[in-house]
């Protein structure tokens, strides 16, 4: 028999991932900072839609040269979607940037939006073109299946979500320094108990940097020990008591525990 390459590893590893020609800024900042322009060349903005005008909703992952990786919760069937790729401020016209529409999204089967803690917060955009790899448009990695990072293992959150809970979302992309919390610490009972599954991964925690709406579906970018960025983490959740909460840390879709279902949507469609 053939043995069959998943596509996602193939994919990858044909076209490079997880090198960004522009090195990302890595120094241990407290709060979130304007990340240098087009250091995290996966990261997309998924935008919407509304009265004739397009506006952000959710970040992404570029995986493949047309296929987006990004949270089940940021896809409404009542909206038009396009994926915007190689941008830094939402609100300047960018070279190198360019917005695609989908070809078709397909969003987990057991995902279910009424009970986010049930997991399975991922879906995946198949584009309606291939993107042209450039400086400023890279590839992500998925981390090897099962792979479960260590407690305080140092990772970066990018997104252009609110930059405080309630206010307004940012222009330029975002960066934060977010260790992980592992899953033994963040299923205490005064962090998220049972609310948090072995499919997700947690990160912060502190009270002071976390995820906030607009970051959903962007990407936990985490460095492996081959010195490539991988992205570990899909942003699902935040407490209803605040974005940035002691001891209740963003909540992410555990990339590694979806390569199967990654690669199985990938081949099929």
């Amino acid at each position: 028999m053939i043995p069959i390459v998943l596509a996602s590893v193939l994919i990858a590893s044909a076209l490079g991932c997880g090198t960004p020609p522009i090195e990302p800024l890595t120094a241990r900042v407290v709060n979130g900072v304007d990340a240098k322009p087009h250091s995290w060349p996966w990261q997309i903005s998924l935008q919407y839609e509304k009265n004739g005008e397009w506006r952000h909703t959710c970040g992404g992952s570029l995986i493949a040269a047309n296929w987006v990786m990004t949270a089940a919760h940021c896809i409404n069937s009542k909206f038009s979607y396009r994926v915007f790729v190689g941008k830094y401020n939402l609100v300047e016209e960018e070279a190198g940037s360019k917005a695609i529409l989908p070809e078709k999204i397909i969003v987990h089967e057991r995902w279910n939006p009424i009970f986010v803690a049930f997991g399975n917060d991922i879906a995946l955009i198949k584009l309606s073109e291939s993107v042209t790899l450039s400086d400023h448009v890279q590839l992500a990695c998925i981390p090897a299946a099962g792979t479960v990072l260590s407690n305080l293992y140092p990772c970066y959150i990018t997104g252009w979500g609110r930059l405080s809970t309630g206010g307004p979302i940012a222009d330029k992309l975002q960066q934060a320094l977010m260790p992980v919390a592992d899953h033994a610490t963040c299923s205490q009972s005064d962090w998220w108990g049972v609310a948090v599954r072995t499919t997700m991964v947690c990160a912060g925690g502190d009270g002071i940097v976390a995820g906030c709406n607009g970051d959903s579906g962007g990407p936990l970018n985490c460095k492996n020990t081959e010195g490539t960025w991988e992205v570990h983490g899909i942003a699902s959740f935040v407490s209803g008591l605040g974005c940035n909460y002691e001891k209740k840390p963003t909540v992410f879709t555990r990339v590694s525990a979806f390569n199967d279902w990654i690669d199985e949507v990938m081949m099929s469609n």
